[in-house]
């Protein structure tokens, strides 16, 4: 059987046309539904993070920026030294990591941009407290980002599948998950160098990230 080019064009013109009237029609006709609503959640009260012993939990200020899903800040002791972990559930529309964290996390330097090949990118830095920091944006599919650009790469990959695209078109979700899981690990820098500090967060952030990571909360 002889394969005709022209009929293999006109189909395939065919189905993105009847696609893309699908889409008007339902924009068109059909009253936009409400905005999916996230679903709460609650910070684990325990997180286990190999070789540090978990201690009491402190109180975070609770953020007043609509972005802000939850918040919990977690803390750890090895051989004398104090790791704290501050996480955040976000909705970030923008997708610009640096911009939020630039926000909130006063920072003495410019940080300095690192990338895991299985993990994604990271910044490692020192504030004005004079801790060293390494902060990141965890998305719910794909790798970490910092960038605006980074952030909707992941979203165009992951997100753009059928499944998802059926579900956006009945109202039952958005198309783009722009939802993230700020983790900012932080060290005091007393009777420590910088080098060996951020190797210390570093070490700690794989191990924290391969526990979160396949736990990103639900929609």
């Amino acid at each position: 059987m002889k394969i005709n080019p022209k009929q293999i064009r006109i189909t395939f013109l065919s189905l993105i046309f009847g696609s893309v009237l699908l889409v008007l029609g339902k924009i068109i006709l059909i009253p936009p539904p409400e905005k999916p609503k996230l679903s709460k959640f609650v910070f684990p009260e325990k997180v286990p993070l190999a070789q540090w012993q978990q201690s009491e939990n402190q109180s975070q200020p609770k953020s007043k920026d609509i972005r802000f899903i939850a918040q919990k800040r977690y803390r750890y002791t090895l051989n004398n030294q104090y790791l704290t972990i501050d996480m955040a559930y976000l909705n970030l529309p923008g997708g610009d990591f640096m911009a939020l964290l630039r926000g909130y996390k006063p920072l003495a330097s410019s940080p300095v941009v690192r990338q895991d090949e299985k993990i994604g990118f990271y910044v490692l830095g020192i504030d004005k407290k004079q801790q060293a920091y390494l902060s990141t944006c965890i998305n719910p599919r794909g790798g970490t980002t910092l960038t605006y650009s980074q952030f909707n790469q992941n979203r165009y990959l992951y997100d753009l599948q059928p499944q998802r695209l059926v579900s956006w078109l009945f109202g039952k979700q958005e198309l783009f998950d722009r939802r993230c899981l700020w983790a900012h690990l932080s060290i005091p820098l007393q009777n420590t160098s910088q080098k060996t500090a951020f190797e210390t967060l570093e070490k700690a952030w794989f191990s924290w990230y391969k526990w979160w990571q396949p736990r990103f909360p639900k929609p």
